[in-house]
């Protein structure tokens, strides 16, 4: 599918069939598109939990206000990023480029987020939110649909995914096959409001 193609059809679509599920080999193909997105200082800190088990996701389900989406499509996926990324062996994030590339990055890493807690969980956020996109897109590529959610308890999500203390949820997505479209899009905003040439006035 054509890039343009994918983005003007994406859209979150609410209802699944829970009978279809997709194969190891497209959950492979989607992991290793989203890995794809950039990071900042390529520190890859999204984690991608990937919910299959149908308990859980009954239990996720209630903590999502009861959507469907959460059990009934092929896979659901939590977003979550390592707050601390940044100081786990980052030398690893640069292992292929010259070396003093390299250090320059890895130095620079410490400094740049130690003990700024609200940059270091806005990177998480950014990360997920890229990666996320990605995930969609992809997914639209593949003739699949998805849902971004964020109608959530995210304590109780935390809680069923045993999300590290160290660690953020950013949002889910649903992914597998549409059985309706999702309703016609209720209104884009013109450029004009949201497009700023050089300056706010």
């Amino acid at each position: 599918m054509d890039t343009f193609d994918a983005i003007y059809q994406r859209r979150a679509v609410k209802h699944y069939d829970p009978e279809h599920q997709l194969s190891d080999e497209e959950i492979q193909k989607l992991m290793e598109a989203a890995v794809q997105s950039p990071s900042s200082f390529n520190m890859q800190n999204w984690r991608f939990v990937l919910v299959q088990d149908k308990p859980l996701r009954q239990q996720i389900r209630a903590a999502a206000v009861d959507q469907a989406q959460v059990t009934d499509a092929s896979l659901l996926i939590v977003l979550t990023a390592d707050l601390k990324s940044w100081e786990k062996s980052p030398s690893r994030y640069w292992r292929d480029a010259p070396q003093e590339v390299a250090d320059m990055l890895v130095n620079w890493m410490g400094p740049f987020y130690e003990g700024k807690d609200e940059l270091q969980r806005d990177e998480a956020m950014r990360s997920c939110g890229i990666a996320g996109q990605t995930i969609m897109l992809a997914a639209k590529a593949m003739g699949y649909d998805s849902c971004p959610m964020i109608g959530f308890d995210p304590v109780q999500v935390a809680e069923l995914i045993k999300l590290p203390e160290d660690h953020v949820i950013g949002f889910m997505i649903a992914v597998g096959k549409a059985t309706k479209p999702a309703w016609p899009k209720p209104g884009q905003l013109p450029l004009e409001e949201v497009v700023v040439h050089n300056q706010f006035s």
